[in-house]
Formats: structure tokens, C-alpha cells, sequence
């Protein structure tokens, strides 16, 4: 299917495995959707998540979406990943040859290669880390970011994401996180392992809720949902690392990225809830954090472009705090929060992240002001159907606590 749908309206070009050209060439394979009919506002070039996350197949229902909106939409296929995955012999590429700096300047080739000046630059999760390296080694590329879902300091992510979840779901600081927090702590003294209750934690409340984790919570501790349970708590470990899903989430040739620069395998503190708890055992085997490459902190007062940043509700990977400090160091920024919406817009609302688009591509941010708006509109996405599955189970199976 990957083959297929790049020789629809996918391109390929020459790239250089490594900076210094010593180590082989590879083809770089980047999808172009757009409608020639309706085409208006400035060209968006999307960046996924991940690290190891494909743009070819899993996006597809997305670009053809945003083609009958009228934008013009490119995709690139990371390095290392999927149809970008194999260098000229067929061979992976080096872990060295695959690094966030190189990755920016791969998006800077597919931009000369369709001949566009400049693009609007939507990254979420680890594209929106991917988005400001962009931003820093080729400014005059920019012509508007949508952070979403962002990332901004490797360890200073960690520390607020640590004391926001512990505030709100152990601590329970306020009357509505309350009994919630309570159901979490009781989970915690009946012996569930922290690394088990915090991943159930995380995922359920992104993707149904503080709601459906609270039923979750009580379900199981008076014994029912057991194999519910059972299936959160596993839920996308095998992914962390190994050779993944072929064309979908590759996670093997990127560790050097996710784990050496991004410092996703940094460990635990000790205390509850720890995110860092689900990296603990595969971090063992991937390589040592070195320091992340840019300082994001230090380059986005420095932006001369408009900057919004897309924040969910639900989110505790990268939480609003995060956002709203972005939205303090840009200079031309703006805040828009999602009800009811966890991590990542563009792959559990995609109707809002498309709208968003539409909006920065148009150059008329100012209308993302009205919530109302975004909240009326249809979600849909990749990773939908896990939030609307697990609604549906606990519903079905609790009566309201």
C-alpha cells in the first residue's frame, strides 16, 4: 500500500545519509496533496509525531481531507522510517545518519524540490520539536507554525509534566480532581505496580477522560474489567522499541533521536506517576541521553513568524503549562485549548487540526479565537476509535460514581 500510494502523488529525492556525505545516499519520499481547483492560501507542510511515526499510509484519509478543504498539504517520510527508511543497497540506515538536525534539513530539500518558498509548519508532539529545529536552522522558510501538542525543554517538559499529573490526579488540588486523585491513590495501596497505574492513568485519561478513568479506577478495584485492565496497561508497549509496525510506527532506526536527544529514556524520580516509568526497561537498551541539539527556549522570542500553539484539555504528556509558556516566549503567538481532547489534535481531532490549518494558511489565526466553533466540529482521526472503544466498555459495564 505505501508503494502505491507514493507513486499516486508522492515524490522522491536524493539525500545524503549523513552531513558529511561519507555515508551513502538514500531516497527521501514526500507525499504533495492538493486540489488544483480550489487551491488557496499558503502551502502546510505537516510533521507527525513519534519519533518513528510514517506520514505515508497512516496520513492518507488526512490529505485527502485537507485537499477538498483546498490547502495544499506536503508530508515528508522521516528518515529512517517506512519508504525512507533503507539507503541505495537496501541497507537501514546508520543510527548516526538519523538525527533531529538532518530531519529538519530534510523538510528544507522537499520545500526546494516543489519549488515553494515558504510553508506554514504544522508538528505535533515530537514534530512540533521537529517544527522549531526546522524554525532555527532555516528561518526564512517560516511562514507561520502550529504547535500542537507541543514539546519545548526535554527536562524541563519532564519536570512540569511530573507536577502537573501528581497535582491533578495524586494530589487531587482542586474539588473536580478530587475523587479522582482519591480512586488513583486507592489503586496505588492495593499493590498495582506504579508502572502499570501510571500507564493506564495516562492513556485513559488522554484518550476518554477524567470520567472514564474514574470508572475505570473503580471498576477494577471491585474486580470487574479486568481484561480492560489488562489491555490499557499494554497498550502500545511493544512500540517503544524493536522494529514496530512496517510503514505505520517504526521506532528502531530513531531511538537515537527519541532516546539520545529527546531524552525519552531519562530516568524515574522516585515519585508517583512517573511517565518516565513505561521507558525505564526498553531505555536500558537504547542509546544514553547526550543533550538535546537546539535550544528552543532561547529561539522562540526570537520568531518573526505568527506562532499558534494547539493545547487538549486531556493531555498530560505535554500539558497546558507547557503551551502557555510557549505562548509567553513568542512574540506573534496564540493560544488554542480543545475541549475534551487529548494529546496530539491531528490524530484524535482531526477536523479541529485541519480547521487550524486552514486558518494559519489563510493567515487568519484571529478566528481560532472562537472556541464554539472548534468544539462543533465532527472528531475524527487515527487514533480515535481507542478513546470512542473505551468510552463505550466502561460505560457499559459502570453506572456513574
Amino acid at each position: 500500500m505505501a508503494r502505491e500510494l507514493a507513486r499516486g502523488s508522492g515524490r522522491v529525492i536524493r539525500r545524503t545519509a549523513g552531513p558529511d556525505g561519507e555515508t551513502g545516499s538514500f531516497s527521501l519520499t514526500y507525499m504533495r496533496a492538493t486540489s488544483a481547483g480550489d487551491r488557496r492560501g499558503l502551502p502546510v507542510l505537516i510533521v507527525p509525531g513519534g519519533p518513528g511515526l510514517a506520514s505515508v499510509v497512516p496520513y492518507r484519509s488526512l490529505r485527502a481531507r485537507a485537499a477538498a478543504l483546498g490547502l495544499d498539504v506536503l508530508m515528508v517520510e522521516h528518515r529512517g522510517v517506512g519508504l525512507s527508511r533503507t539507503d541505495d543497497l537496501g541497507r537501514d540506515l546508520p543510527m548516526a545518519a538519523v538525527t533531529v538536525d538532518q530531519a529538519a534539513d530534510d523538510m528544507a530539500a522537499v520545500l526546494d524540490d516543489a519549488s515553494l518558498e515558504r510553508a506554514v509548519v504544522y508538528g505535533s508532539s515530537y514534530g512540533s520539536y521537529l517544527a522549531q529545529a526546522f524554525s532555527v536552522r532555516h528561518p526564512t522558510r517560516v511562514a507561520a507554525m502550529v504547535l500542537d501538542s507541543p514539546m519545548l525543554s526535554v527536562e524541563q517538559d519532564l519536570a512540569v509534566s511530573r507536577a502537573y499529573r501528581r497535582r491533578l490526579l495524586w494530589e487531587g488540588e482542586d474539588t473536580a480532581s478530587a475523587r479522582l486523585a482519591a480512586a488513583v491513590r486507592a489503586m496505588a495501596y492495593r499493590s498495582v505496580p506504579m508502572s502499570e497505574l501510571s500507564q493506564v492513568v495516562q492513556l485513559v485519561h488522554e484518550f476518554a477522560g477524567p470520567d472514564v478513568l474514574h470508572r475505570l479506577l473503580l471498576a477494577r478495584a471491585h474486580g470487574r474489567l479486568r481484561r480492560t485492565w489488562r489491555r490499557v496497561s499494554s497498550l502500545g508497549l511493544a512500540e517503544l522499541e524493536g522494529s514496530g509496525r512496517r510503514y505505520f510506527i517504526e521506532p528502531d532506526l530513531v531511538a537515537g533521536i527519541a532516546y539520545g536527544q529527546l531524552g525519552y529514556g531519562l530516568p524515574p524520580d522516585g515519585g508517583p506517576l512517573d511517565p518516565q516509568l513505561t521507558f525505564a526497561d526498553p531505555a536500558t537498551r537504547q542509546p544514553r541521553f547526550s543533550g538535546e541539539p537546539f535550544d528552543l527556549v532561547a529561539a522562540l522570542p526570537r520568531a518573526t513568524w505568527p506562532v499558534v500553539v494547539v493545547s487538549g484539555e486531556w493531555d498530560l504528556r505535554t500539558p497546558r503549562p507547557i503551551a502557555e509558556r510557549i505562548v509567553d516566549l513568542a512574540p506573534d503567538s496564540l493560544l488554542v485549548p480543545l475541549r475534551r481532547t487529548g494529546h496530539s489534535a491531528l490524530d484524535t481531532h482531526e477536523s479541529a487540526a485541519l480547521h487550524i490549518a486552514r486558518a494559519a494558511a489563510d493567515g487568519s489565526t484571529a478566528r481560532l479565537l472562537d472556541v464554539a466553533e472548534l468544539d462543533s466540529l465532527p472528531r475524527r482521526g487515527p487514533s480515535r476509535l481507542v478513546g470512542t472503544a473505551l468510552t463505550a466498555v466502561v460505560h457499559a459495564t459502570t453506572r456513574r460514581p
